[in-house]
C-alpha cells in the first residue's frame, strides 16, 4: 500500500479493514489497548529536500501508538534505501536504511489567559507562579495539539538523525586522486609514479623563482 493510506488495527493487532492517514492518526483512536499502523511513505509526504535525505522509492514504516495515561507512546520500525554521496569519490551509492523509532507524545501546554485591566480587590490575590526552570532538550520527546498526531515532522527528523555525517561507498574507497581527479577505484593514475614534494621543497621553489639572476650569480 503506497501513499498516506495505511492499515489500521486495534488491540492485538486484529486488521479491521478500513484505511486512515499514516501520518495524522486521531487522538481519539489511540486507546490503551494500542493502535498499528503501516504503510509506504514517499519523500515529500515526509516534507524531505535534496539537502536532508534522497530516498530511492518509498519508506516502508510500521508504527505502534499507545496512550499511557496522558503520554502517547510510538514505537515501530522503518525500512528503505536512501541515495548518497561518498565524501571520497563523490559517486552514488545505495544505502540500505533500517531503523526502530521510540518516542513520546505530549500535550503541548495551554497558553495562559490574558490578565484582567483590574482586579477586583474582592478576590483574594492569587499566588503567582514560580518560574519553571527551562527543561534540557530531549529529542525523544514531541508535543502535539488539536485532534490528531503530527508524525511526518518526527518521522523526518529521526530519518536524518540516523543518516551518516561522512557516508562512504565502501570502507576501502580509495577516493580521488588530489592531483588530477581521477577515481583511483578504477585504477592507479599517472601522479603516483611522480614524486610528491614536501612542503620545504615548495618554498625552496618559490624563493628560486622570487631571486633574479643577478642574485643566483
Amino acid at each position: 500500500m503506497t501513499g498516506t493510506s495505511a492499515i489500521l488495527e486495534w488491540g492485538g493487532g486484529v486488521p479491521l479493514g478500513i484505511t486512515m492517514d499514516l501520518l495524522t492518526p486521531k487522538i481519539a483512536d489511540i486507546t490503551a489497548e494500542g493502535l498499528s499502523l503501516s504503510g509506504d511513505l514517499t519523500c515529500e509526504e515526509l516534507g524531505l529536500t535534496e539537502a536532508d535525505e534522497s530516498i530511492r522509492g518509498t519508506l516502508a514504516v510500521g508504527l505502534d501508538l499507545r496512550s499511557v495515561e496522558r503520554t502517547i507512546c510510538v514505537t515501530g520500525v522503518v525500512e528503505g534505501t536512501a541515495v548518497r554521496q561518498c565524501v571520497r569519490c563523490l559517486k552514488d551509492f545505495d544505502d540500505p536504511v533500517a531503523f526502530s523509532v521510540r518516542v513520546a507524545y505530549e500535550r503541548e501546554a495551554k497558553a495562559a489567559a490574558p490578565a484582567a485591566k483590574r482586579d477586583d480587590p474582592r478576590k483574594k490575590k492569587a499566588t503567582p507562579a514560580v518560574e519553571m526552570e527551562p527543561e534540557e532538550q530531549n529529542d525523544e520527546l514531541y508535543h502535539y495539539a488539536g485532534d490528531h498526531l503530527e508524525l511526518a515532522p518526527m518521522l523526518r527528523e529521526q530519518l536524518i538523525l540516523v543518516s551518516p555525517m561522512h557516508p562512504l561507498c565502501t570502507e576501502e574507497c580509495l577516493g580521488l586522486c588530489a592531483r588530477c581527479g581521477k577515481d583511483l577505484n578504477e585504477g592507479p593514475c599517472s601522479c603516483a609514479a611522480e614524486p610528491t614534494s614536501g612542503p620545504f621543497q615548495v618554498l625552496r621553489s618559490a624563493k628560486t623563482k622570487l631571486r633574479g639572476p643577478a642574485d643566483r650569480s
